[in-house]
């Protein structure tokens, strides 16, 4: 029997002070249309696969959903209920019921670090530059830098030109390398809003002496101007760092915060705690987290932590240990967090503490039948066969078996209905396959993979071919255009995008506004 609750009743246990995790099981594009606002993300197609780092803790309460309590949140929940968890219930009536109570639901993606966003820059009237502002900077060559506190993989896609990329985490670590003159202009900038307000607060709250500023609106508000962005850039941070007096700033922006500080032996009881969960976050970059971090830690980059904890932590009210391996980037980010709402903690000694957790388990493999590439390129070509590529929808457009078809695991039944040849499934992550497998089995399909994946198919030289518009958008309920198009050259997704972003705080209800910490006014 698969337990309900209803949409009053879990309104009042995401305030309750009591960890819970709620859990969207709708894929990524039906999300961002429209979900509650502490809902984190779990894609039915990926519950396999993230499940386990989102909620470590089995006995966790957990509720689900989907638009109406019946389409994929029961499947789910019977999921979660065989890989142990115990504690799991479905939101009768889904997203409908929810809005049908008068509750708000809320387009858009990582909204509660969205809407601190937008409170931080009202608490602290964080300083702002227009674009046009900075444009006339920069064509005068004045003292001024742009540090842009997205991660590479984003400032690759467009930047502002002759900016440096230093994500957010890094910067109370990297400022004094990047900006050794404490006179000169400080400008940051993100995509949007959200990551230039906190970068340059960050940088004011460490009591940089420099001038700083964020960049209204950010590279889509550079964009809307016409100003032209470069593409392509690898221009950020070094290796090292110059950690001059900023250890003794983090130390006091930590305590001004109140983030405690805990040792290795307190971290390693909470691990075995049956009653509360844990998350231990390594918060330094993806290059120093491949060379080792410690038993048990999950990679959370600090600037995504802030801007992307949904992605990270799944459980509200859970605790969060945070470490690095300078005494600086953890408690800056942590500063943060502890703001945001937070039960944050910073791990003395961080890389150096010697603690070592259990490591989250992922869900049991499949033991799958694999068919070569070379064979399937025959069985293809007779026709007796259907390969259904279970990867993201755009990663299809772009590269694909001819002959495949997509689909992901919510539409497999439908998608597959009087299908009686075998079937072939082509992902990149073995969970991800798994699930789409168990689905597919439960109909009574022959189910195989193929052995190496798409890339062992294009390294054979088989054909290959790409589609723009297939799967059509309508389909693509992986995908949410609403945040995608904006970096695409679309002026209208970006004007509706920072429309949105500068319109949250007055869709939140008291309660949601009393989950942050923010300081009445600045210090």
């Amino acid at each position: 029997m698969i337990r309900l609750i209803d949409a009053a009743r879990l309104k009042t246990a995401l305030h309750d002070g009591q960890e819970i995790a709620l859990f969207d099981v709708r894929e990524h594009g039906q999300y961002g249309e429209a979900h509650l606002f502490f809902a984190v993300p779990l894609p039915y197609s990926r519950l396999d696969a993230d499940v386990f780092r989102l909620a470590p803790r089995k006995s966790v309460r957990i509720v689900v959903y989907d638009d109406d309590g019946e389409t994929v949140a029961p499947a789910a929940a019977r999921r979660l209920i065989a890989l142990g968890y115990t504690d799991v219930k479905v939101l009768q009536g889904g997203t409908a019921a929810w809005k049908a109570a008068g509750l708000v639901l809320f387009a858009g993606v990582n909204l509660p670090s969205k809407a601190f966003g937008e409170l931080t820059e009202r608490a602290y009237h964080t300083p702002r530059v227009s674009a046009t502002e900075l444009a006339a900077m920069l064509a005068r060559k004045d003292d001024v830098v742009v540090l842009d506190g997205r991660p590479l993989t984003e400032f690759q896609k467009m930047n502002i030109p002759g900016a440096i990329c230093c994500p957010n985490g890094e910067l109370a670590y990297r400022v004094r390398q990047l900006v050794p003159d404490p006179s000169t202009r400080i400008v940051i900038n993100c995509a949007g809003r959200t990551r230039s307000i906190i970068g340059a607060q960050t940088l004011i709250n460490l009591g940089l002496p420099n001038p700083v500023c964020a960049l209204e609106n950010g590279t889509q508000g550079w964009y809307l101007e016409d100003f032209p962005l470069e593409h392509g850039n690898i221009r950020h941070y070094g290796p090292s760092a110059d950690e001059s007096g900023m250890r003794v700033a983090a130390d006091q922006l930590a305590q001004r915060f109140d983030v405690p500080m805990v040792d290795a032996d307190t971290v390693r009881a909470w691990g075995i705690d049956p009653d509360r969960s844990l998350f231990l976050c390594d918060v330094r970059t993806p290059e120093e987290f491949a060379l080792g971090s410690l038993p048990g830690a999950q990679h959370t980059p600090g600037g995504q932590l802030m801007q992307s904890g949904d992605q990270y932590v799944g459980v509200r009210h859970a605790r969060v240990v945070l470490f690095d391996s300078d005494g600086i980037r953890a408690p800056t980010v942590a500063s943060w967090l502890r703001q945001m709402g937070l039960d944050v903690f910073v791990l003395a000694q961080g890389l150096d503490s010697g603690l070592a957790l259990a490591p989250w388990q992922p869900a049991p493999a499949l033991d799958l039948p694999g068919v070569d590439a070379a064979l399937l390129a025959e069985r293809l070509a007779a026709g007796n066969v259907v390969v259904v590529d279970v990867r993201p929808s755009m990663v299809f457009r772009k590269a694909h078996i001819a002959g495949s078809r997509w689909s992901i695991r919510p539409l497999l039944a439908e998608f597959l209905a009087g299908e009686h040849r075998d079937i072939v499934l082509v992902a990149d992550e073995p969970a991800v396959l798994a699930g789409a497998a168990m689905e597919l089995q439960q109909l009574g399909l022959s189910v195989q993979l193929l052995t190496g994946g798409f890339a062992a198919w294009h390294e054979a030289g088989l054909p290959v071919h790409s589609s723009p518009d297939n799967p059509p958008d309508r389909a693509c309920i992986d995908y949410l255009f609403f945040v995608h198009d904006r970096h695409d050259g679309n002026k209208q997704a970006a004007r509706q995008y920072l429309a949105w972003e500068t319109n949250l705080i007055a869709q939140l209800d008291p309660q949601e506004l009393q989950s942050f910490r923010l300081p009445v006014s600045p210090r």
